[in-house]
C-alpha cells in the first residue's frame, strides 16, 4: 500500500492561488473587483432574485417566473438581473420572447473560497447583539 498523500482536485490549499481574508491582505485590484460583486449581494431584491435562480430545479429559471415574486415593475427586475450578471454571478440565454437565467457556481465558489476560514475546526457563530446589523 503507498504511502502517497491523497490529493482532492478542486480544493486548493491555504497557500493555493487565492489566498483567504483570514491568511493574507487583499490586493487593490482583488477588493475592488469582489467589492462590486458583495454591493451586488448587498441588495435584499438581488439576494432574493439569486437565491430563487440558484435553488431552481434543473438550474434555471424564466424571468417571466422571477418578476410576480416581487412587488416591482418588471423594468426594475430586468435592471437587478442585469447587476447579478454584469458581476459574474448569473448568466441569460434569450429564448423567443422569454430570458431565463442560470446561476455561474464559478463566481459563488469564488466568493466562498474567499471568504472560509482556512482552519479544520469549524467557527463557532457570533453573538451579534440585537440591532447590530441595522
Amino acid at each position: 500500500m503507498s504511502k502517497q498523500e491523497l490529493v482532492v482536485l478542486g480544493q486548493d490549499s491555504a497557500e493555493g492561488c487565492c489566498p483567504t481574508l483570514l491568511t493574507a491582505p487583499m490586493a487593490e485590484d482583488q477588493a475592488v473587483e469582489l467589492a462590486k460583486v458583495f454591493k451586488a449581494l448587498g441588495d435584499p431584491v438581488r439576494l432574493r432574485l439569486l437565491s430563487m435562480i440558484a435553488s431552481q430545479q434543473g438550474g434555471e429559471i424564466c424571468v417571466c417566473d422571477l418578476t410576480p415574486a416581487f412587488d416591482l415593475s418588471q423594468p426594475t427586475i430586468s435592471h437587478h438581473l442585469k447587476l447579478l450578471k454584469q458581476t459574474g454571478l448569473i448568466a441569460s440565454e434569450r429564448r423567443g420572447t422569454w430570458v431565463y437565467y442560470r446561476l455561474l457556481p464559478a463566481m459563488t465558489d469564488h466568493l466562498s473560497a474567499v471568504l472560509s476560514n482556512p482552519q479544520t475546526e469549524p467557527l463557532q457563530p457570533l453573538d451579534v447583539p440585537a440591532g447590530a446589523a441595522s
